[in-house]
């Protein structure tokens, strides 16, 4: 039987404070990730965050602003830190994951493109299997060096097309919970 956890990727209130910060997507965010949390901590699935820790700035310790998202009010089961952009290598997490028996991960947080999609694919590499939760995950436009400036829309259909079918399952919040539910 397959064991899962929920990664919670880097929602924290360090990105608040950015010059790219925007609210446009969080509601819809905040409703998908509380609704993903809520869904795997009834199925007794895990949820482990994950904050990015840089030694200086608003990713510092030092900042007071590693801390959840004040949407967030879950207890995780486990939190760990992290200073590359995945989640697994550097922070202790995959030695922890392998030791309680998990060996499907559940992907949502902030940034997709970023931090999602680099623990997705290195989770993969490693011999996880990976469902990546677009609806649960954030991000922001990014400008392009020739000007031409991505939306936050078009950065997640392309996270989507570079992971599905080869790191990741592609799913929204509904069917991450019904493919834990199978999995029963």
């Amino acid at each position: 039987m397959t064991k899962s956890a929920l990664l919670n990727i880097d929602v924290q209130r360090s990105f608040e404070h950015k010059d790219f910060w925007q609210q446009n997507d969080l509601p819809a965010f905040s409703e998908a990730l509380t609704r993903l949390i809520d869904g795997c901590q009834t199925r007794n699935v895990p949820v482990v965050d994950v904050f990015h820790v840089n030694a200086e700035g608003v990713f510092s310790l030092a900042s007071g602003l590693v801390t959840p998202m004040t949407f967030l009010s879950h207890t995780p089961q486990k939190t760990v830190h992290k200073n590359v952009h995945n989640a697994l290598l550097e922070s202790g997490l995959d030695a922890w994951l392998r030791e309680e028996g998990i060996t499907h991960l559940i992907i949502a947080g902030m940034r997709t493109e970023q931090c999602c999609e680099t623990t997705t694919r290195v989770a993969s590499d490693i011999g996880y299997n990976v469902t990546f939760v677009t609806e649960a995950t954030m991000t922001f436009p990014m400008t392009h060096a020739s000007g031409e400036v991505f939306s936050t829309d078009s950065i997640k259909r392309h996270t989507e097309l570079v992971l599905a079918d080869r790191f990741a399952t592609i799913t929204g919040v509904d069917g991450a919970l019904a493919e834990l539910d199978r999995a029963v």
